[in-house]
């Protein structure tokens, strides 16, 4: 079994060009090294999974006693941000890839990998409004409306009163947002930094969780050339010849 997603934190956002000059967007993840903390079991948990934490600096008042004896049974540093991945089985069935407590955990993982889910929390927006926080059309813009106000919410005599679940302003933001299939544009394993195509939810310095696709987008097919055309004219002309 081998750990499928890895720890990290959003440095920022550029731009990096293909072979063909193309453009593309990209956003860079420092993410790793991490630690396998603690390994779930079926036997003992009721599901497989690995707990990993991100290494940093984290000074020893910092970390609690239920934590600091957490971590002394795998005789683990104390990590900052602690969260649990999914485990896959080990390509090729080797029992030494299985992973265990205490290995560490890097950007290597992705190597053979085209995309990722990334998993954080998206930026804080405060009080906001219903036209920002529910994207609502708002009222006319003449002079004597009032734009921004979402106008009357309650009903008549039935049932005299709100139903739950209104769309209304209020506290907007620092919601787990997961955005999938984020196409994998370079890895650095000497700095672990990970360029994506796309944005990532988060300011810069959060935590994000990235791992392996669950459902990987399918690859285009090309169009039928001159090869795949020569390649079936053999194939009928062999098959015409055995029914001879």
């Amino acid at each position: 079994m081998s750990v499928t997603g890895i720890l990290g934190k959003k440095v920022g956002m550029t731009q990096v060009y293909d072979d063909s000059g193309a453009v593309h967007p990209v956003t860079v993840l420092k993410v790793g090294p991490c630690v396998i903390t603690q390994l779930k079991t079926q036997a003992k948990d009721g599901y497989d999974a690995a707990q990993i934490g991100l290494v940093e600096f984290v000074k020893a008042s910092k970390v609690n006693k239920a934590m600091t004896g957490h971590f002394a049974k795998t005789n683990t540093p104390p990590v900052r941000e602690v969260r649990e991945v999914q485990l896959e089985s080990a390509t090729g069935g080797d029992e030494d890839q299985s992973a265990k407590a205490g290995d560490r955990i890097t950007v290597e993982i992705f190597n053979d990998v085209k995309f990722v889910d990334v998993i954080g929390n998206s930026k804080g927006r405060g009080f906001a409004g219903v036209i920002r926080r529910h994207h609502f059309g708002g009222g006319p813009k003449s002079h004597g409306h009032m734009f921004q106000v979402q106008g009357s919410i309650g009903a008549s005599s039935f049932p005299s009163r709100v139903f739950p679940g209104q769309r209304m302003p209020g506290h907007m933001g620092t919601d787990q947002v997961t955005v999938r299939n984020l196409r994998i544009r370079g890895i650095d394993v000497d700095d672990n930094l990970l360029l994506l195509e796309g944005a990532v939810p988060g300011a810069r310095d959060g935590y994000v969780l990235v791992s392996k696709a669950k459902a990987p987008p399918r690859e285009r097919r090309r169009f039928a050339g001159t090869e795949t055309k020569d390649a079936l004219k053999a194939s009928k002309k062999a098959a015409a010849s055995k029914k001879k």
